[in-house]
């Protein structure tokens, strides 16, 4: 099935922990990297004011998994892990690296550990640009437009610049 993940980073050497997760969720036998976005530098959502200056970079990768979307989220929170995330009470802190499931196929998945489509994809720019990038005909479970129109619909609002083209 095609799932579509989202990367982002505003700790440490940022880019480069990008590469590091796509390269860990390329390593995985049940997994297999099908496109990479292009990677956006974006403003900080919803922080509090003494991060609003910690810039993230995002991405977005369309794979092909074979693993149950628990399966998934259990791997790409292994992978935080490893690469020095610790999750705190505090919502949207800085983080080395952030990875989220946005969409799987027509799949609906609403359970205490997870949540597909994303609940908030169609509301942050930092998540749309990539998708856009990967994913832009897409139409996702309880939408009607594609990702490009609803990228297209959002009012202006936090600044999405593009850092780099070549990431992998």
């Amino acid at each position: 099935m095609n799932v579509a993940l989202s990367l982002g980073s505003n700790l440490g050497d940022r880019l480069q922990n990008l590469r590091t997760a796509r390269a860990r969720l390329a390593g995985l036998a049940e997994v297999r990297v099908l496109l990479g976005s292009r990677v956006y530098e974006t403003e900080p959502v919803d922080v509090l004011p003494e991060y609003a200056a910690a810039r993230f970079l995002n991405a977005a990768l369309l794979v092909d998994c074979q693993a149950t979307l628990e399966q998934l989220a259990a791997e790409c929170h292994a992978i935080e892990e490893e690469l020095g995330r610790t999750r705190t009470v505090e919502r949207n802190a800085p983080r080395i690296i952030d990875l989220d499931i946005i969409f799987a196929g027509a799949l609906q998945v609403n359970s205490q550990v997870l949540s597909v489509p994303h609940p908030r994809w169609a509301t942050r720019r930092f998540v749309l640009a990539p998708l856009a990038d990967i994913a832009p005909d897409a139409v996702l479970p309880g939408e009607t437009r594609t990702v490009a129109e609803v990228l297209l619909a959002l009012p202006p609002g936090p600044e999405v610049t593009m850092f780099a083209i070549d990431w992998s």
